[in-house]
């Protein structure tokens, strides 16, 4: 692969990543993924707004919306036919050695080009297979909703199967309560209520989750933002994930517990192309 052509670091094909990063030293920043189509980022006013709210929750100074527009204009071809990914690192800089950050810090921003993952078209019919993971989100209600660079519990959880036909794995609290999957948020529909895990002390909150949570209403559901059981969610009438890649798709199987498959996830994949 040539790197040269796949990230920049601070604008900068040639830059390399400091040892003295905070990021690279604890994990001190955020990220932001997303889907790019003829060089433009899909949703970028929502991604941005999340990017720096993030970065305002643990006390960095998010890069200018101008800086990173010019990085991803650097990268990615207007003349591309094929939707491509990009993925958006914000750093604290470099600080010396120690926790405490420096009182003057300069971020890091990097951003990093690649292809789209492959995704078998059936699933989008027939639904995917869920891991339930045995790793569980510890709560901290300070990172909780931020999609922040310390993801080892997703690390850990992602270790624990290697079989190609489950596509995520669901991740639950202490409590036993379904929060998110390694790499996508959730949705159970119970009637015409679709309710989404509560999110206020672990878990990432996606801009995707965001926008269902808002068109919801035109497809005459009523949306419920609460805890929710794994037991519970095991009597739901449909289950579905989302990110910001793939959309939203219909989850047919957790562990050994079958969902039906219906119109929902369709739907809401339509809904987010208007």
């Amino acid at each position: 692969m040539n790197h040269k052509n796949t990230y920049l670091i601070n604008g900068d094909f040639n830059q390399g990543i400091s040892p003295l990063d905070r990021g690279f030293a604890y994990g001190d920043g955020v990220f932001r993924t997303m889907l790019i189509r003829s060089g433009q980022p899909d949703n970028w006013p929502l991604h941005y707004q999340k990017l720096v709210a993030d970065c305002a929750a643990i006390g960095i100074v998010c890069p200018s919306a101008e800086l990173l527009i010019s990085d991803m204009q650097q990268l990615f071809s207007v003349t591309e036919n094929q939707p491509e990914v990009a993925k958006i690192i914000v750093t604290r800089g470099e600080g010396a050695r120690g926790y405490a950050p420096p009182a003057i810090t300069n971020p890091t921003r990097v951003v990093i080009k690649s292809a789209i993952p492959k995704y078998a078209p059936d699933i989008f019919v027939k639904g995917v297979n869920l891991h339930l993971c045995e790793t569980r989100l510890p709560e901290q209600n300070k990172l909780a909703g931020i999609k922040h660079l310390n993801r080892l519990e997703n690390v850990l959880a992602r270790m624990e199967w290697n079989d190609e036909s489950l596509f995520d794995g669901l991740m639950l609290d202490q409590q036993g309560n379904a929060i998110e999957c390694t790499m996508s948020n959730i949705f159970a529909r119970f009637d015409n209520i679709l309710i989404t895990p509560d999110l206020s002390a672990c878990g990432v909150a996606g801009i995707t989750r965001q926008r269902i949570i808002w068109l919801a209403s035109t497809l005459s559901l009523k949306v419920e933002v609460k805890p929710l059981l794994f037991t519970k969610m095991a009597m739901a009438d449909e289950v579905i994930i989302c990110n910001s890649l793939y959309g939203a798709l219909s989850v047919s199987k957790i562990d050994h517990k079958k969902f039906p498959v219906q119109n929902l996830a369709k739907n809401i994949r339509d809904a987010l192309k208007t």
